[in-house]
């Protein structure tokens, strides 16, 4: 079984080498393939990526202007060769050590997607933002009522797919609409989905987070179109 392990990357030239060293040495059996999607980045991102490229089984697709979270990952979709996919951000809020959890259950056959919840289970969490926290829940238990799902954090990075579910969704949205977007799409496809408890270690604005509560606003539009209207 192979491993597809797809990063979107926007303006991460500090946090790169850290996080790519830590995806290299993600404990799994699975061979891995890493493809990173940069953003059109203006910091020297590039620069870092380009020391990666072609090493460790690490690809980059370049971007020649931003076009969002959801276009890289639309991007990624056309070259993933793996028979399980990964979403990981670029940032260090997200774990590799947490892979061998996220796969067990589709590596097991039980499960066709895999949600990793920063709300659930006993692993580390940095306490952060409360209105965030607050926001993620409303718009997972909205999600939840449209699409008929039991999650607990649909926002979440860490989604794996098998990689046949995964060719099956028309990725639309270019930014982080693409979060509220292939949750509505899966739950369409009946989709046997799982989901498990990570660690996270949130940024602050000043560390690079980039989410704001204009995202919140559009997420509320995205679930309510991609699970009712279209």
């Amino acid at each position: 079984m192979k491993l597809s392990i797809i990063i979107p990357v926007y303006n991460e030239r500090d946090s790169l080498d850290v996080l790519l060293g830590r995806v290299k040495a993600a404990p799994v059996d699975q061979a891995k393939e890493v493809i990173v999607v940069d953003d059109a980045s203006t910091d020297g991102t590039r620069d870092v990526l380009a020391k990666h490229d072609g090493t460790d089984n690490v690809r980059v697709l370049l971007h020649d202007r931003n076009r969002g979270k959801g276009a890289a990952i639309r991007t990624a979709q056309q070259h993933v060769t793996g028979d399980v996919v990964m979403i990981q951000d670029a940032d260090l809020e997200y774990d590799p050590a947490d892979y061998p959890k996220l796969l067990a259950p589709i590596v097991d056959g039980r499960a066709d997607v895999v949600y990793g919840s920063r709300f659930v289970g006993s692993e580390a969490h940095r306490v952060m933002y409360f209105w965030h926290m607050v926001a993620n829940k409303g718009l997972t238990l909205l999600s939840n009522m449209f699409s008929n799902l039991n999650l607990t954090d649909m926002e979440t990075c860490y989604k794996v797919f098998r990689a046949d579910v995964f060719r099956r969704i028309a990725i639309k949205e270019n930014r982080f609409g693409f979060e509220p977007e292939v949750t509505a799409k899966i739950a369409r496809l009946g989709a046997r989905v799982y989901e498990v408890g990570i660690s996270y270690a949130g940024r602050t604005f000043s560390q690079g987070k980039k989410v704001t509560w204009r995202d919140g606003l559009k997420a509320l539009w995205y679930i309510l179109k991609y699970n009712l209207f279209t």
